[in-house]
């Protein structure tokens, strides 16, 4: 727990403080969730299950909650996606059932004395009442609760075919489902740390339609908010959350106001293999513009989007999830959106019968105790901060050099220092200027290619090829400038993490390449700028000159 990592998360969290909803109730203004004083909470969440069959939350058997709360906090998280299915609240011999009681059932006596040995409090409570003595665990480290109903029997989501899709399916009643939502947002009134009820997990199946959708979507959330108007809303789409196109054309309408939300989901696997077998800058394009089109448009419509699930092999094993995770950052930086990881979860005490399942999409690993890949929580680091939004300003917009990758940012030591990647906290800031020239803010530097595989450089001679650069390929994530001589290179890293200039990648059709090195996104912030600090000049440097040109390039 003292690790590097770990105390530069913990600083983090000290430099933005707007993380955190203090336990009061959100709302919505335009596209941004925020407090009551109108400042931008950014929903960097975590999802938690507790929807499959033992109906507890995963991972008790292992840690005591408290350890698990606090370390979703120290991860950077400030809030939970916390799962559960409708029939925890409207069958009253399953809520009443006692943790115990459910694991004898299902023959887990290791789990039931892991959960004695961690969490004894709650061995012999009912399971609605486990279900929300962890949400106010949660509440004491003051980590954000949104309630998810998942399904309606307990057990793995999702398919086609399981009964749970949409309205109508052999367990899915709307009336039974309105009535699940109604009595738990009743019990969490009050509940100051449950800030939004997801209404029901990717709808789905053959009998989905958008005429069914809106007649009990806007049921359902019209009977969230008459039981408990402190909490958001949150709509999910059709086709396994995928889908909110319908929306463009005909905005949901509801009686309450500043309180609607809309989730996607997207995962690698959303698109079959199509990462490792297409191009990933067309795949990246291809599969973004999707996104947009589906869903991502809503942000430009003023609707708050929560991408509720995304995520991928932790193991680093799998191309097509580490391909597509590039470029889901890129886009979830660019529009700086809020989401909610899957998992966190590093075993399940019973999952589609297989008992300790091993889940490597998730954060923690088997046994609960340590991280899975730190790498990756260095990579999501960025975005668990707000870039921009009410209440985080300084003035006008400048952007920041985001390498998804890495999930770090460019910045300096000094001029004389290389530019470098490090810590999106301390990035630099920069004008892209219509003249595509990217100038380094409060300064009349410019970022400049030298040569095929050395380092970028600023410079104030701003006028030649290689100080502009154009946002080429599909994926529009490649920074690309011309060399004195004539040549293309594109913006890369090197081993060292430094900001270097090389031939540009994966620009053809070849499906084995891999162009996520030299992937950036110039990413719309208001975040405090730490460019306004000095600059050094090299002891040779012809000041004379150099001030005159200052002087003559004055009006970039």
């Amino acid at each position: 727990m003292g690790s590097p990592s770990f105390l530069l998360r913990l600083a983090l969290v000290c430099t933005f403080p707007l993380l955190l909803a203090s336990s009061q109730p959100l709302y919505t203004n335009s596209r941004w969730i925020v407090t009551e004083d109108g400042e931008r909470v950014k929903l960097a969440c975590v999802n938690w299950v507790s929807h499959l069959e033992p109906l507890l939350a995963e991972g008790l058997s292992k840690q005591p909650v408290d350890v698990i709360s606090r370390r979703i906090k120290s991860m950077g998280f400030n809030c939970v996606r916390f799962t559960w299915p409708i029939l925890l609240v409207t069958n009253d011999s399953l809520a009443s059932l006692t943790v115990r009681q459910s694991f004898l059932n299902l023959g887990l006596l290791q789990s039931i004395a892991g959960i004695q040995s961690n969490n004894p409090f709650i061995i012999d409570l009912p399971l609605i009442q486990a279900y929300k003595w962890v949400v106010e665990r949660m509440g004491e480290e003051d980590v954000m609760v949104i309630l998810d109903n998942h399904m309606t029997k307990p057990g793995w989501c999702c398919s086609n075919s399981d009964g749970n899709g949409f309205f109508g399916d052999r367990d899915f009643d709307p009336e039974l489902w309105v009535e699940g939502l109604t009595k738990m947002a009743s019990l969490f009134k009050g509940v100051t740390n449950v800030v939004g009820m997801s209404l029901r997990n990717e709808l789905r199946g053959p009998k989905q339609n958008v005429n069914d959708w809106y007649r009990y979507m806007t049921k359902g959330a019209e009977a969230v908010h008459a039981a408990n108007k402190d909490v958001l809303v949150i709509l999910s789409g059709l086709n396994f959350d995928k889908d909110l196109s319908f929306i463009r054309e005909r905005p949901v309408k509801l009686s309450f106001q500043r309180k609607l939300v809309f989730e996607v989901h997207w995962y690698a696997f959303t698109d079959g293999q199509a990462w490792v077998h297409g191009n990933p800058n067309h795949v990246c394009g291809q599969v973004s513009g999707n996104v947009m089109r589906l869903s991502g448009y809503l942000v430009e419509q003023g609707w708050p989007l929560f991408v509720s699930e995304f995520g991928g092999d932790l193991r680093g094993t799998n191309e097509n999830d580490n391909r597509y995770l590039s470029c889901f950052l890129g886009l979830a930086a660019e529009h700086d959106l809020d989401w909610a990881l899957w998992t966190l979860v590093g075993s399940y005490y019973l999952r589609q019968g297989v008992v300790g399942m091993n889940e490597y999409y998730g954060l923690l690993n088997w046994d609960w105790r340590d991280i899975r890949n730190s790498s990756f929580l260095q990579r999501i680091s960025a975005l668990q901060s707000p870039f921009r939004g009410p209440g985080i300003s300084e003035g006008r917009p400048y952007k920041v050099i985001f390498h998804p990758l890495t999930g770090l940012c460019v910045q300096r030591k000094s001029l004389l220092d290389p530019l470098t990647l490090g810590s999106c906290s301390e990035a630099e800031g920069w004008k892209y200027t219509p003249q595509k020239i990217l100038t380094m803010k409060g300064t009349y530097f410019c970022l400049q290619a030298d040569d095929v595989g050395m380092p970028a450089k600023l410079s104030i001679l701003c006028s030649g090829p290689n100080s502009k650069w154009d946002i080429i390929s599909e994926s529009k994530m490649h920074l690309s400038s011309k060399l004195t001589k004539g040549s293309s290179v594109c913006l890369d890293v090197d081993s060292n993490n430094y900001l270097v200039t090389n031939t540009c990648k994966c620009l053809n059709t070849d499906p084995t390449c891999d162009p996520a090195s030299q992937w950036f996104k110039l990413v719309d912030t208001t975040r405090t700028s730490i460019s306004a600090r000095s600059l050094t000049l090299p002891v040779d440097s012809n000041l004379p000159e150099i001030i005159s040109h200052w002087e003559s390039v004055s009006s970039i």
